[in-house]
């Protein structure tokens, strides 16, 4: 199943279920199902509304049965559709899954190829370190290099979506119950900040340094989401390819570590890190420039793409 937010044609921002080149509006289907009265604007809203968040239990088989009677109503009328129950997939914008997560955990130095080409040894535990929520952009959405700041880099990689609270210490085993699923992240850098401060946070956190979608994809089409291609394109040049069985730390391991310290409310994302090959340790060092365009692909997940601007100095 793919889930995803999007804008409606009609105008609306609402989350959605692609059906094949169509969009189901989970907004309007919940409501005709399942009695939904509130307004729900995305993905990570919905996910944390009683009508799904209930009794510990990841939303998965719900939303599938929700999507399936949809579907079956969309066969029944030989695909024929009105435009507010599933529009055409290639009439709707795509915006970011989840639009405000309850927070964004990252992980540094989680791939063998990326600890190799800075020297390092892989560390013993996951390095963590959170971006701001207000960071997050979708699909076809600018990246902004701030003004003054010329030291911009991205990375690909694989997200995690939280679907079910963990609000004890999960055991690894047990870990994907608690995933709604997998989707792509743009890890945007500020490399100077980085540096200077010593910390990730603020080189993490600029506005629109969160890209992530186009959708998320859940385990039964990708399972634990160990083995998947990972790549980076930068104006067509791959600059990032590896895959998922590089990962030091594991999907799974991730849920369970984070989980044994804080609660992973429906709608978190964990980006579990890139892999080799990012700007900053190029030679010479090549970083993001006004009009360039930055493909993440995941394999069985899709590609996200953000050009790149840079922000006029007066702006905020």
């Amino acid at each position: 199943m793919k889930l995803c937010t999007f804008h409606h044609p009609h105008g609306k921002r609402v989350p959605g279920a692609v059906v094949g080149d169509r969009v189901v509006d989970l907004e309007r289907a919940l409501r005709e199902q399942r009695g939904l009265t509130e307004r729900v604007a995305d993905l990570g809203t919905l996910l944390r509304h009683p009508t799904l968040d209930r009794d510990g239990v990841c939303p998965r088989a719900e939303l599938a049965a929700v999507v399936d009677r949809a579907a079956a109503l969309i066969a029944d009328r030989g695909g024929a559709t009105d435009d507010t129950l599933a529009p055409r997939l290639d009439a709707v914008r795509l915006a970011a899954p989840i639009a405000r997560p309850p927070v964004i955990w990252a992980v540094g130095l989680n791939y063998r190829d990326h600890a190799e080409e800075q020297n390092k040894q892989p560390p013993a535990q996951p390095m963590l370190f959170t971006k701001a929520p207000t960071s997050v952009i979708g699909p076809g959405e600018p990246i902004e290099l701030p003004a003054g700041r010329d030291a911009i880099d991205a990375e690909a990689e694989l997200g995690i979506v939280i679907g079910r609270r963990a609000s004890a210490p999960v055991p690894s085993e047990r870990a994907l119950a608690h995933v709604l699923g997998f989707t792509v992240c743009n890890d945007v850098s500020d490399r100077a900040a980085q540096k200077s401060d010593r910390q990730y946070c603020r080189a993490k956190s600029w506005r629109t340094f969160a890209p992530m979608g186009p959708v998320v994809v859940t385990p039964d089409a990708v399972g634990d989401a160990a083995d998947l291609g990972v790549e980076q394109r930068l104006n067509g040049e791959v600059w990032q390819r590896s895959r998922t069985d590089q990962l030091i730390f594991s999907a799974a391991h991730l849920v369970a570590w984070i989980s044994d310290f804080c609660d992973l409310e429906p709608g978190t994302v964990i980006s579990t890190g890139t892999p080799g090959g990012v700007g900053v340790f190029r030679d010479p060092p090549v970083f993001l420039r006004d009009g360039d365009l930055v493909e993440c692909e995941v394999e069985g997940i899709g590609t996200l793409r953000n050009p790149v601007i840079r922000r006029d100095e007066g702006s905020s």
